[in-house]
């Protein structure tokens, strides 16, 4: 059970031990019992406590309400005066302070518990007051830099399909078939880029708001791995995509494991379409799955560009890009996107990469195994359960 830290700041010897003892009887932590504001200050840069008792007039350079002061400039903790006496320009000074109380001597030791517990539930519902504001700013900023990014990554297909439309529009008689089928490959290609940027966009609001949960059903993953590749091979005709199974589904007798569908399409396709961009023209991507009784393990590998080690760390975070990425396109939300919903999905993902040699994921999703009588690719609206 956690007890509450207190720093007793009394320079009176007598005082400061019968109150440390009545607190420690109390149940709380006393970590420690000083005699001046040099010392306290020294002590809460050591250990920070969840509470200061401060006697406000303490021998010394610093009284209580200037040493008050000084910790309140570092850290936001509760301050409790202790106080004999003070005339009105004291009371002033400790009032600027924002102390959570005050105990008048000589006081019981109840007055002392009751002063602590008021102090300690105000800074509570203070902390989650600022937590909330922390979160909405964090939205605030999230949704500007999302703007940012929709406006700026959205203006270059723009352009492309502006300038293509326009081209075929005014010249198409004075430009052979190969040319025109050139400028509507072009437009295909910008509209599939801002189609990838707009759901990367509204699966990551769905992600930040919530409303993304995990939902278990049968997946046949042979067909489900087969279709997603036929799906990303068009996109990138100068890369091999192969897909090997080391235990296949029928050494299984049948069974087949509990994944969530969305959720595992949305990891596998932006590991399989980051493989397929970062890998140089002609260059062989892995998807390869391995499916036990109670995981299943994906591995994507690639022989690309790598990703530079100082950067691993921070791969997951929204917008967050390597820095040998050169011209190549992209918002940063992929693996973000990625490590949510492995998360939801109780799930893990690690890599392994070198600059210029490629990169391997690895993504373990736990699967409970059913036997079914139906094949689950011909289930489009399953009734799914809910996965914690």
């Amino acid at each position: 059970m956690y007890k509450n830290k207190i720093l007793i700041v009394e320079d009176e010897l007598i005082a400061a031990a019968n109150i440390a003892r009545y607190l420690q009887k109390e149940g709380y932590q006393v970590i420690a019992k000083v005699n001046s504001g040099e010392k306290a200050l020294e002590q809460v840069d050591r250990e920070i406590p969840d509470l200061v008792l401060m006697d406000i007039m303490l021998r010394g350079k610093l009284d209580g309400i200037e040493t008050a002061s000084r910790i309140r400039q570092r850290y936001r903790m509760p301050i409790v005066y202790i106080t004999a006496y003070a005339d009105r320009a004291t009371l002033d000074r400790a009032k600027e302070t924002e102390p959570y109380g005050y105990l008048v001597k000589p006081f019981k030791s109840q007055d002392i518990s009751t002063t602590i517990e008021m102090a300690l539930q105000k800074r509570k519902g203070e902390k989650k007051i600022e937590d909330r504001l922390d979160t909405v700013t964090q939205l605030n900023q999230l949704k500007s830099e999302t703007l940012a990014i929709a406006s700026h990554d959205l203006r270059t297909p723009l352009s492309t399909i502006l300038c293509s439309t326009e081209l075929l529009k005014n010249y198409s008689d004075k430009l052979s078939s190969d040319k025109q089928k050139k400028h509507l490959d072009r437009i295909k290609f910008s509209v599939n880029n801002m189609t990838d940027l707009l759901e990367d966009l509204l699966v990551t609001n769905q992600l930040e708001a919530d409303r993304i949960t995990c939902n278990l059903d049968s997946i046949d993953l042979v067909s489900f791995c087969q279709r997603l590749i036929e799906q990303l091979q068009p996109l990138s005709k100068k890369h091999r995509l192969d897909l090997v199974f080391t235990k296949p589904l029928p050494d299984l007798g049948g069974k087949l494991p509990q994944l969530d569908n969305r959720l595992l399409r949305q990891i596998l396709t932006n590991l399989l379409s980051n493989a397929i961009k970062y890998s140089p023209d002609g260059g062989k991507v892995l998807l390869q799955v391995t499916l036990e009784a109670q995981q299943v393990t994906f591995e994507i590998q690639d022989w690309g560009i790598g990703i530079p080690a100082e950067f691993q760390e921070k791969l997951f975070r929204q917008f967050e890009r390597g820095t040998n990425v050169g011209a190549v396109q992209g918002t940063g939300l992929g693996l973000y996107i990625v490590k949510q919903a492995v998360t939801r999905h109780c799930g893990t993902i690690s890599l392994e990469s070198q600059e210029a040699l490629g990169t391997t994921f690895t993504v373990t999703l736990p699967s409970a195994v059913s036997r079914v009588e139906i094949d689950p690719i011909e289930k489009d609206d399953p009734s799914c359960v809910t996965c914690h």
